[in-house]
């Protein structure tokens, strides 16, 4: 068994301008998994910048509310709700409530930074 708590894992600022820390890795963590987990977060009024991974995105919202603009679609995000991201969709998140909005992030294969690209 492997567990973990969020305040183990150090906050970075992502590529994407996201704040996040890594849950799990497969190349970090003692797991036979091929998905990486992230916990994310974005301040009021701010969006991540617009990029796209070579991998498939899915996205959980833990609390607040946004809009996800992906490929020219947007729609509005809130907590206990899920989002899929196909591989290679341009996509970016907006936070649009009073609070932060706080997500996971699974992505399948798991994340490697030759896979994302900032736009």
């Amino acid at each position: 068994m492997l567990t973990k708590p969020l305040s183990a894992c150090r906050e970075i600022l992502a590529g994407d301008r996201t704040v996040l820390r890594e849950l799990l890795h497969p190349s970090r963590d003692p797991a036979a998994i091929g998905y990486s987990l992230a916990h994310a977060k974005l301040a009021r009024g701010t969006a991540s910048l617009p990029h796209r991974l070579k991998t498939s995105e899915v996205y959980y919202f833990v609390s607040g509310q946004g809009r996800m603009h992906v490929d020219g679609e947007t729609t509005t995000v809130a907590g206990e709700q899920a989002l899929y991201v196909p591989p290679g969709a341009m996509q970016h998140l907006e936070n649009t409530g009073p609070d932060e909005l706080v997500f996971l992030c699974i992505v399948d294969p798991a994340w490697k930074l030759e896979d994302e690209e900032v736009l």
